[in-house]
């Protein structure tokens, strides 16, 4: 047997998953959704600073309600889901340093996608950068509740046969670290100069949490 067969084997009969969020984990996306964010506040007629400062901490419906409260909130929604398709077909992406040769050097069936975000725009955002896209991917269509909620990540969990214990979350952002930390997972933090609270461990970049990552899942650390 192999050495990628027997990680692979060793990672499947241990059960171990890794769960990764997808903006601001494996795909930079800051500037397409501040972009995003301009464009629809502008065609409101609303400061697009104060739209997107809202926009960081809430989910969009909260953020409607915020900054738009006179305004339809599907209506206000439906503009920004045309706005973010169209995004992912004309704008620029680029998968964070580590992401691919990480992705690829996961045994398969090992890891998944836990995004607040469409599954057709992740499929549209790896394939502009070339990422592999798992059998697992929960998205906003998914769960009833999104993150911080846990209910995003137990999904992943279940469809995996797994065990939360048994499942490390990589995340970016406080509302993810709280989703899996509620799910009963270990939560490691990346890409950001300093740790989100609550994380368990935490990594500057992707790329430096790339080893740790790879030894969590085949056993190795």
């Amino acid at each position: 047997m192999t050495s990628t067969l027997m990680d692979t084997a060793g990672a499947a009969a241990r059960g171990r998953r890794v769960l990764f969020d997808v903006d601001g984990t494996l795909i930079d996306a800051v500037d397409n959704q501040r972009r995003v964010w301009r464009t629809w506040a502008e065609r409101h007629g609303l400061d697009p600073d104060e739209v997107y400062r809202v926009a960081l901490r809430t989910r969009p419906l909260e953020t409607f309600a915020s900054v738009a409260p006179d305004r339809d909130p599907q209506e206000c929604l439906a503009a920004l889901h045309e706005l973010e398709d169209e995004d992912v077909r004309s704008g620029v992406y680029t998968a964070f340093a580590g992401a691919a040769e990480l992705l690829s050097a996961l045994p398969p069936g090992s890891w998944g996608l836990v995004t607040s975000n469409y599954e057709h725009r992740v499929r549209g955002r790896f394939a502009r950068t070339g990422l592999p896209v798992p059998e697992v991917l929960v998205d906003a269509a998914a769960v009833p509740e999104g993150k911080p909620s846990p209910v995003p990540y137990l999904l992943a969990a279940e469809r995996f046969g797994a065990l939360p214990q048994d499942c490390l979350v990589i995340e970016d952002a406080p509302s993810g670290v709280l989703s899996g930390r509620r799910a009963g997972m270990t939560v490691w933090g990346v890409n950001a100069p300093a740790p989100v609270d609550g994380v368990h461990r935490h990594f500057a970049s992707l790329k430096e949490a790339g080893t740790e990552i790879l030894a969590f899942v085949t056993g190795a650390g």
